[in-house]
């Protein structure tokens, strides 16, 4: 892609994301957020208001004098965003990261707290190569170490994806002494690891389980009481009582993963369960997989 293909500069796209997300969220949108989020003057704040209501969304945004800010029209339509809750709380969840690290920075976004992950270490030389080969179409050479195999043993890979599941992140590869395709978490990657000159022979096409769709049908756990499923349906805006989520076959495990499903055993307290995944025929894997969902994003 030319520079001249992408309609909107980078930071200018930001700057309009956070327009449409304040505007939507809170309700109140005005220069001094812009200003604050982007260490820019109030003058060109305004610029990018009026700029964004002329170029990209006409009649978006209304402003209204009594509140001295915009505020979203009633025919309001996101253009550079989803309109989905969880935009707004990663803002929030940034906000929180960027203060703790620069204690002066005021980015005017209400009192927030997010519950702290723990995040899987990762050696930035790994992450370095892993990016490397991945995007260069590259073999790599790594000291790999799993639960089932504590000691360390050297591996050639030919990764095709990188993939965050919340927590912690993996590399889709190609493993040339398993034959096949696997997760491997990079966590768990030990010693010098290092992107090759070889190009790699499998490549992301070969790999039928990141090729291939599924539909998770899930569903509030049966074991609940009607007035309970209805609870559940409602907090996940299910309809007719589903909730249909999308996905490759390769990430399905980590899918039911967050959302506290099991491939086989559900937990005994339904209250804790909550959800289970209602067409588990869709996935479809052969044993090699099942014994990887049974062990559901633990990458053992």
């Amino acid at each position: 892609m030319k520079k001249t293909d992408w309609p909107i500069r980078w930071d200018l796209l930001l700057r309009y994301r956070l327009i449409e997300i304040i505007a939507l969220w809170e309700g109140r949108l005005t220069t001094n957020h812009i200003c604050h989020s982007f260490g820019i003057g109030r003058q060109q704040a305004s610029k990018d208001i009026n700029t964004y209501l002329r170029e990209l969304a006409p009649g978006n945004l209304v402003y209204d004098r009594h509140l001295k800010g915009y505020v979203p029209a009633p025919e309001f339509r996101p253009v550079v965003t989803r309109g989905n809750v969880s935009e707004y709380q990663d803002l929030l969840a940034r906000q929180q990261n960027l203060s703790e690290t620069f204690s002066d920075l005021e980015l005017g976004l209400p009192g927030n707290a997010v519950i702290p992950e723990a995040v899987r270490h990762i050696d930035p030389e790994v992450m370095r190569a892993v990016v490397t080969a991945t995007r260069y179409h590259r073999q790599l050479t790594a000291s790999y170490v799993s639960l089932s195999r504590p000691e360390a043993a050297e591996s050639v890979l030919e990764p095709h994806a990188l993939v965050c599941s919340g927590s912690g992140w993996h590399v889709r590869a190609w493993c040339n002494a398993n034959r096949e395709f696997r997760d491997f978490a990079l966590s768990r990657f030990h010693g010098r690891t290092e992107a090759l000159r070889q190009k790699a022979k499998h490549t992301a096409h070969q790999d039928s389980d990141w090729q291939r769709k599924v539909v998770l049908d899930i569903s509030p756990d049966h074991r609940l009481t009607e007035a309970q499923q209805q609870i559940i349906a409602r907090d996940y805006g299910m309809t007719n009582g589903l909730l249909s989520i999308e996905t490759r076959a390769a990430l399905a495990p980590y899918v039911l993963a967050r959302l506290g499903i099991t491939y086989e055993n559900s937990h005994p307290d339904p209250l804790v369960q909550q959800l289970e995944l209602a067409n588990p025929d869709q996935l479809g894997f052969g044993s090699k997989r099942e014994r990887a969902l049974k062990a559901v994003a633990g990458l053992c």
